[in-house]
């Protein structure tokens, strides 16, 4: 119980402090600066896409740091999850939201190369879509059929384009909301370490309690 851990613990805990203050710098600085900054939509989304692109190499290694901490300390703390009360539902908790952060991070990357990819189109669709029914689009239509299947193509992706920037900004709260709550499992578990948490939980399995 008294062995030091200070490198399993680092990667643990500097890992994951990377992780979600820079998910939440991202969400918060990095995409309110665009918005605030970036004047034309499409040089906002630029802005918001090379900024994070820029960061997911050190969130990997921040993430890879924070997993080789998260199982060393578990192979050292076997025996106490095993034996302490409360401990292996925590670990379990703790398991399951980082799955979670993870999935929602892989998956905000990939809606992220899909925002890159949009055509510059994409972003000027919220502008003139109001118009894409009128009189004179609709003439235009009727006497340009090749045209109009590439137009019709045209707003399918910007819609697609639009729908996967809708979805990016609700998961990059929500890779900070997760971690955040690893944090807080992370603080429980230190109260749990403590030895009278330790003794205190030990008798309670023992006894069945």
């Amino acid at each position: 119980m008294t062995e030091r851990n200070t490198v399993l613990r680092s990667l643990h805990d500097v890992g994951l402090a990377a992780w979600f203050g820079g998910s939440l710098m991202g969400a918060v600085g990095l995409n309110g600066a665009a918005r605030a900054q970036g004047g034309t939509e499409q040089t906002r989304r630029r802005i918001e896409s090379a900024g994070w692109a820029m960061w997911t190499p050190v969130n990997a290694v921040a993430i890879a740091a924070h997993l080789v901490g998260s199982v060393g300390l578990l192979e050292v703390n076997a025996a106490r999850v095993a034996r302490q009360k409360g401990v292996g539902s925590s670990t379990l908790a703790k398991t399951v939201v980082t799955g979670a952060a993870m999935a929602v991070t892989a998956y905000s990357r990939v809606l992220g190369k899909k925002v890159e990819k949009a055509s510059p189109e994409a972003w000027q669709g919220d502008a003139v879509q109001g118009g894409a029914d009128s009189q004179d689009s609709q003439i235009l239509r009727d006497s340009q059929d090749l045209q109009d299947s590439q137009d019709l193509q045209d707003s399918q992706d910007a819609k697609e384009a639009q729908a996967a920037r809708r979805q990016l900004t609700v998961l990059q709260w929500a890779v900070p909301a997760l971690t955040g709550g690893l944090l807080v499992l992370n603080a429980l578990h230190g109260e749990q370490q403590r030895p009278w948490e330790q003794v205190r939980g030990m008798l309670q399995r023992s006894m069945g309690r």
